[in-house]
């Protein structure tokens, strides 16, 4: 086995056949992490969101904090409520996708294909650089340095990714069930201290006041408005990963739709949870957070440089720094590597997803193959690809890259929910069992609902956040679409082209003329000229260019010596060139007797290792690539073995062998 072999089992694990898909198939408990990950740890910068937004008015706005809080947790149980009739009606996979092409045609799908693609690549670009930043809670060194962190880490995510779905998931169970615990815990202590045992728990932010922007700095009137649909649109980022389910239903133990509608109800439910208690200790301790370049933290009406940290890593601070350390530091971790692992939502949703609108014929057909572990590789390395493009061009910077985020995913919020309207509205006019047409009424008006609530909440975020940055979000989805129509257009044109029709290209040649390319005379022109002969063409020469006259004299010496009964045709080539001299011949042989096949064999050195394919094969390589251009003629490589060979052909018959003592011990 070669370094490369050992180095890529290390990282990967074992292959897995595809009669194993079987065992990667993942439980409720395990699920809940792997694909609801995204949406819990939205919490830890949902909130901060919300709180910095508001700053930009000041302390009087702050009063709203727990409103939105609210209304956002609202969205997100209606959302959840209607995508629990999705995976039961569509447990294909396809999630919005298919939804919206089933029912409303290609062109809707292909728009909630494109957003959420852009909305997965910003899950990861956003959840690894809220990590990041609360990372600096502990690591103050990281400051100045955040997209290079951040770009480590999604390289560590998409290495874990391509172990596999069931592999990644139980890793990321703990971390995911660890952070649950420290928020639900922080938030419990915090309010058992503030309401039970009357104690005055502050945030190491409440001695300041704030200054606020100028331009907000009369919140009354249209302002107010849109300063608070702000805010609100930013806070909705806590319903990102909620359609990965949807998408990820076949990846579930049988029930999978089952399985699937539980595991968004347990998402629901302890997202809004989490959300709601840290927007409460948030009021009760005080906490403020400011908008760094347009809002400011003052002291006495003084202006203050404050180092800046999160919501939870302040409220951690309050709540347990003096009482019990140890849980302060147990929240700051759990929030800092669940936002890292957060991304991996977007890792089993996008490669699914980037697989299906490959099947179908949207993405390039690489993307919807399965690697070595039975993950969909390709797809896991692009999405890493322009994760670590964007983090590193927007520097990690959570607030910049959070006005990109949310647009795509209302976007296939509120075309799927259309789609599952008309789905249920066909279906009941064929339905005729009272009791089953009321389960479809009841499923018809839950999803009217989330269409009406996800349709005004897209509206808002568009308004809100379109100058913000949301129009970079909304050009890469337009791109995407026109992209995703292109290649399907090419590969209905290839297949169309490609169509056997009845009685074409079934007629055998007239006759095959074979010819031989020659450079000297040796023991790879010799194997070439038997083969040739052995497939009995109707012609046969070999042929040779006159490059150097003395070497071409040479050449045609050595050939009368040795007696070969096949004839040499030299072709002249007064500018020393190679390859269209060949060309040039090969077309008139073909011109001659268009009915005729032309076949050119093509010695090749085999070699052993990377290096030398740079020293041999340039001009074959080229020639081979100018001649598959030409109708009606066939090119053939004929390999001859050098030693160094040999090594990589016994690596490649170990690497095939099957682990016998591995299959008895099974």
């Amino acid at each position: 086995m070669s370094l490369s072999d050992v180095s890529k089992r290390l990282l990967l694990g074992r292959k897995l056949r595809s009669t194993q898909l079987g065992e990667t198939l993942l439980p409720k408990r395990i699920a809940l992490p792997v694909f609801a990950s995204d949406a819990l740890s939205s919490v830890a910068y949902a909130p901060d969101e919300i709180l910095l937004t508001l700053s930009l008015a000041g302390l009087a706005a702050y009063a709203y904090s727990w409103k939105i809080a609210l209304l956002v947790a609202v969205v997100m149980l209606v959302v959840v409520a209607s995508y629990r009739q999705n995976v039961r009606a569509y447990p294909s996979g396809g999630g919005d996708y298919e939804v919206a092409t089933v029912n409303l045609g290609p062109n809707a799908g292909l728009t909630v294909a494109s957003a959420l693609l852009v909305d997965y690549v910003l899950t990861v670009a956003v959840s690894i650089s809220s990590g990041v930043q609360n990372a600096k809670s502990v690591f103050p060194f990281i400051d100045g340095h955040e997209g290079w962190v951040a770009a480590i880490a999604a390289l560590l995510l998409m290495a874990l990714n391509l172990r596999g779905v069931r592999e990644s998931g139980t890793f990321f169970a703990i971390p995911t069930y660890c952070f649950m615990v420290g928020i639900l815990g922080m938030v419990g202590y915090g309010l058992f201290r503030i309401l039970v045992l009357d104690q005055n728990v502050q945030a190491h932010s409440a001695q300041y006041g704030i200054e606020p922007d100028p331009r907000f700095a009369a919140f009354n009137g249209f302002l107010m408005v849109a300063l608070l649909a702000r805010a609100f649109s930013s806070g909705c980022a806590a319903l990102t990963g909620v359609e990965a389910i949807s998408n990820g239903v076949p990846a579930f133990r049988k029930p999978k739709s089952r399985n699937a509608a539980t595991t968004l109800l347990l998402l629901g439910t302890i997202s809004v949870t989490m959300l709601i208690g840290v927007i409460t200790l948030a009021n009760l301790t005080n906490l403020k957070l400011i908008d760094l370049g347009h809002s400011y933290y003052t002291l006495n009406g003084q202006r203050v440089d404050v180092l800046e940290e999160t919501a939870i890593g302040q409220l951690a601070r309050a709540v347990f720094y003096d009482n019990f350390r140890p849980g302060f530091y147990f929240v700051i971790a759990a929030t800092m590597i669940i936002l890292f692992l957060a991304a991996n939502t977007a890792f089993n949703g996008f490669p699914v997803l980037g697989s299906i609108l490959a099947r179908d014929g949207y993405l390039p057909r690489q993307l919807h193959t399965r690697g070595d572990r039975l993950a969909y590789s390709n797809g896991i390395l692009v999405l890493a690809f322009f994760a670590i493009v964007l983090i590193l061009a927007f520097k990690a910077d959570v607030t910049a890259l959070i006005q990109l985020y949310v647009v795509g995913v209302f976007v296939s919020f509120t075309v799927s929910q259309l789609g599952m309207m008309r789905h249920w509205t066909r279906l009941l006019k064929t339905e005729h069992r009272p009791e089953v047409r009321g389960r479809m009424i009841r499923s018809r008006m839950i999803n009217a609902v989330g269409l009406t609530m996800t349709g005004t909440v897209l509206v808002i975020v568009l308004l809100s956040k379109f100058a913000q940055g949301a129009y970079i979000a909304i050009i890469a989805m337009a791109v995407l679409f026109v992209i995703m129509k292109l290649i399907r257009r090419h590969y209905d044109a290839v297949a169309q082209e490609t169509a056997l029709v009845e009685g074409e290209d079934r007629m055998l040649p007239s006759r095959v003329r074979a010819i031989v390319l020659v450079s000297k005379l040796h023991k790879p022109t010799a194997r070439a000229l038997a083969f040739a002969k052995a497939a009995r063409p109707s012609t046969l020469e070999a042929l040779t260019v006159d490059v150097d006259p003395d070497e071409t004299a040479r050449l045609k010496k050595v050939w009368e010596e040795m007696g070969i009964d096949i004839p040499l045709k030299v072709v002249a080539s007064p500018y020393r060139e190679v390859t269209n001299p060949i060309l040039d011949y090969v077309k008139n042989v073909r011109s001659e007797s268009p009915r005729d096949v032309v076949t050119v064999y093509i010695p090749e050195y085999v070699v052993g290792h990377w290096w030398e394919q740079i020293l041999h094969n340039q001009s074959a390589l080229r020639l081979k690539g100018r001649l598959l251009f030409t109708p009606g003629v066939m090119v053939t490589s004929v390999p001859y073995l050098l030693s160094s060979s040999d090594k990589a052909e016994r690596r490649m018959r170990r690497d095939d062998v099957p682990d016998v003592r591995r299959s008895l011990h099974r």
